[in-house]
């Protein structure tokens, strides 16, 4: 290997790493090189990479910046690692969701959009007379550019009488007033309108214009006396003789109600509930563009800000092209404008756009041409979010720094991933490291060095298998990754199953698609395919589950009805089931949606196993001689948990000056249970011990309780055996909390006629892991279930019955059936782009 050696400037010396599972690892990894970090999900590469590598790097920053700053940041965990040396600075690039504010856009996150408002300020076009607006005058998130009508949301929200009271034939004692809550409050304000001598009992539509407008306008809030229980008549003679009332009763006018709901609850259900009942439009002032009339009345190449932001990427860099041609002084415009455009004038435009177009086709070299400036974040997915950052650091031209990249590929085409190869090797060619955790083995053969860590995962990994070139690997036994990067031979598919009926969609319009006719078979499995952007999501994900949700009668996630009103919810806008309901019982919708928002929700409590653990603890000879009731083993419980910390784990301490840090907590040292609970042992554990148990400790643990054993043999199946029972949900990549949710399905019994829809279930999943996933899937169809899967892997695309080929391109150049049928079938189709990628994959 000292051959090999001698090609890099120097190496990042660790010793004695022990962060997580890692089992005081000693590694030598080259700079100036594109590192990949490989091994099974769980293994300890992300320990090691970002872990121990990154926040080591971090914190030796932050111990450079004045004490000021410091504390400006929060408190650095030191790594467990006994040395690292030649470890230059590093950026992190990690799998995150988009920024939950939809003020968050492509524009900020790539900084394009500073530079645009740079472009319209010094180099628009102004009315006669205008005079010039300063770059912020452009943004709809500062005062001075945004529009004073809706505050540069481009939205306002109104509530009509039509949407508070849907039904105008009944009464108010019968809800009429559908805005108003629904339990005692309700009963309170009808109560009130009682003693104010409004008759409850007679249609809404019969009352009063001027009645019905007070109680769903008024601003006025009347406190007056109520008797509750008592009849209108009843309560006109207690006022009378004015009797000792129930209580005093405050007015709350519907639409008040409402607008103070939505503004001030914390609660995401609340603010759905009272969402339904606010229409929302666009800003009439602006017509949705956010900004006030003065900046939009700047033009450059004939748009405003906004409608050059809400261009493609392509688009707009098309458009900027020919603006450049047009001011140069061999271009054929030129002549004509020369008397237009000031020579001074003329060179600001051509520096901008220059600096425009160069960050603009990086992010086209990634396949992202098909997004727009102003497409917000919270609508991206984290492979797309990464991408950009990636793109950001790209042009940023910084030297000598280390990127510790986290499945830069997860949700790209094969397509895709070489464009993103090669701005891996941009980064590398400017004099800088690349350490890359991935599983994609296009990217691990394109290394010029292989971590290889595990050789399994959690307790059974946490060991360097090999560091070196990559062909070095191949003679590794203990390697996962090694067979499937040196696999040789056609891979053996199996005969396609038969579809025992088809669910036919029509006229499908969403996003790019238009008019789309689609059929999907059922009783089999199909994997949806495409480039990045090509429409996959928006057809299956989005269409065809509200189509099938409506169809069943169920509601859709969650997830956007709690996001906020910023933007209009993207509704279907044609398309309907023209066949094959009558096969489908059930949608189970598996997503990467986390499976809890804090750290009280984890594996165990989501699946339901931790509800067989605690009965088995309840039983115990000593919980019974106690009277402990299966509660007193939920953290959740007063009766069980530990007081000071209210069964979290750990506390919050306040420090002056300094940020607050969270500490164990000093009562029960992270266990969450009082003292009295954990004297209560099963085998010798307590109910804290379990929760520290990883997924494959609890299997051999609880060999001899088949509930508890079932439920945790499916989580290995799905890959899941490293993680801890009790590991918080917030821990959690998305990818694992798909498979969690996927894990939970799996345990119920079979239902057949459920249709299963998975949106990129390999994401974070090494080959080894995608082969049992395979297996899992492939056992729900065999239960007389439908599966449907958006995929760009190529092992789970080769093991279905069924491929429907979405393209060719992406944005605009997308939306539509290239190709549908076998893999086989597929893999021979010239005009997909992933048929070569298929056809590879299937001669070996």
């Amino acid at each position: 290997m000292a051959d090999t050696t001698n090609a890099f400037s120097g190496f990042v010396r660790v010793r004695g790493a022990r962060e997580h599972n890692l089992k005081q690892v000693d590694v030598d990894i080259p700079r100036d090189a594109l590192v990949v970090f490989t091994g099974v999900s769980g293994s300890g590469k992300s320990s090691l990479a970002f872990g121990t590598l990154y926040a080591e790097a971090q914190r030796r920053y932050l111990e450079s910046v004045s004490p000021y700053a410091r504390r400006l940041f929060h408190q650095m965990a030191v790594p467990e690692v006994d040395e690292i040396d030649g470890l230059p600075p590093a950026v992190a690039l990690q799998q995150q969701r988009g920024a939950p504010t939809t003020r968050s856009s492509v524009g900020s996150v790539t900084t394009l959009s500073n530079l645009l408002r740079m472009l319209y300020s010094r180099a628009g076009d102004y009315p006669k007379g205008a005079p010039i607006i300063y770059a912020e005058g452009f943004s709809p998130n500062t005062p001075e550019g945004a529009c004073p009508h809706c505050h540069g949301l481009g939205r306002v929200y109104e509530v009509t009488e039509k949407s508070m009271v849907p039904d105008h034939t009944l009464t108010i004692r019968e809800r009429a007033v559908a805005a108003w809550p629904t339990a005692w409050q309700g009963q309170n304000l009808r109560d009130i309108l009682v003693t104010m001598g409004i008759d409850v009992d007679i249609p809404w539509k019969d009352l009063p214009k001027k009645t019905r407008d007070w109680i769903l306008f008024t601003e006025e809030t009347p406190t007056v006396p109520v008797y509750a229980g008592l009849t209108p008549e009843e309560t006109r003679k207690a006022l009378k003789r004015k009797a000792e009332p129930s209580y005093m009763g405050t007015f709350s006018g519907a639409k008040r109600y409402v607008m103070h709901t939505f503004a001030n609850t914390q609660s995401a259900l609340m603010k759905k509930r009272v969402s339904q009942f606010m229409i929302s439009a666009a800003c009439p002032v602006c017509d949705g563009k956010r900004l006030k009339q003065e900046a939009l009345q700047v033009k450059f190449a004939g748009l405003d800000i906004t409608e050059l932001s809400r261009m493609p990427l392509e688009k707009m860099q098309d458009l900027l092209q020919s603006v450049l041609q047009g001011i140069s002084p061999s271009g054929k415009a030129a002549k004509a404008r020369d008397n237009v455009l000031h020579p001074e004038k003329a060179l600001v435009v051509q520096r901008i756009v220059e600096d425009l177009q160069g960050r603009l086709q990086v992010l086209l070299d990634l396949g992202l041409g098909y997004l727009s400036l102003e497409r917000s974040t919270p609508t991206l997915s984290p492979g797309e979010l990464q991408r950009l950052r990636l793109a950001t650091q790209v042009r940023s031209n910084l030297f000598g720094v280390v990127y510790v990249l986290d499945e830069p590929s997860a949700g790209l085409h094969p397509a895709d991933t070489e464009a993103l190869l090669r701005a891996l090797d941009k980064l590398k060619a400017s004099g800088n490291s690349l350490f890359v955790v991935e599983h994609e083995l296009d990217v691990v053969r394109h290394a010029d060095w292989i971590v290889d860590v595990g050789p399994a995962a959690g307790a059974e990994g946490g060991r360097v298998l090999y560091s070196g070139p990559p062909a070095g690997l191949a003679t590794v036994a203990d390697s996962q990754t090694r067979g499937f990067l040196f696999a040789t031979g056609a891979f053996q598919t199996p005969p396609p199953r038969q579809p025992n009926g088809w669910l036919k969609l029509k006229g499908i319009t969403r996003n790019n698609l238009h008019q789309l006719d689609v059929d999907f078979p059922l009783g089999v499995m199909t994997s949806v395919t495409g480039i990045s952007g090509s429409g996959k999501s928006s057809l299956v994900s989005q269409v065809l589950v509200e189509l099938v949700s409506a169809s069943l009668g169920l509601q859709t996630s969650d997830e956007a009805a709690t996001a906020s009103l910023d933007e209009p919810a993207p509704l279907t806008l044609g398309g309907q089931i023209v066949a094959g309901m009558d096969r489908i019982k059930r949608l189970v919708q598996v997503d990467q949606q986390p499976i809890g928002r804090t750290p009280r929700s984890n594996l165990a409590t989501y699946t339901g196993l931790f509800d067989h653990v605690r009965k088995r603890f309840a039983a115990t000879k000593m919980a019974k001689a106690r009277h402990y009731d299966a509660g007193r083993f939920s953290f959740n419980v007063a009766k069980g948990r530990c007081e000071t910390c209210e069964g979290e784990g750990f506390v919050m301490v306040e420090l002056l000056f300094l940020p607050s840090v969270y500490a164990p907590c000093p009562t029960c040292h992270g266990a969450r249970y009082n003292a009295k609970t954990l004297e209560v042992t099963y085998h010798d554990k307590n109910i804290a011990d379990v929760l520290g148990m990883t997924v494959d400790e609890a299997y051999d643990f609880f060999a001899d309780e088949p509930p508890v054993h079932r439920a945790l043999h499916i989580l290995r199946e799905v890959g899941l055996g490293y993680l801890r029972l009790g590991q918080p949900a917030t821990e959690l990549s998305g990818g694992e909390a798909q498979r969690i949710k996927l894990a939970t399905e799996l345990q119920r019994a079979g239902h057949g006629n459920t249709l299963y829809i998975l949106d990129e279930p390999t994401t974070g999943l090494h080959p080894a892991d995608v082969e049992r996933l395979v297996v899992q899937l492939e056992g729900l169809v065999n239960n007389g279930n439908t599966v449907i899967v958006v995929e760009h892997d190529m092992r789970v695309i080769a093991a279905s019955d069924w491929v429907i080929d979405v393209g060719p391109g992406a944005g605009e150049k997308g939306g539509k059936i290239v190709v549908a049928g076998t893999p086989a079938e597929v893999s021979n189709q010239p005009l997909s782009r992933t048929a070569k990628y298929l056809a590879k994959f299937l001669k070996g």
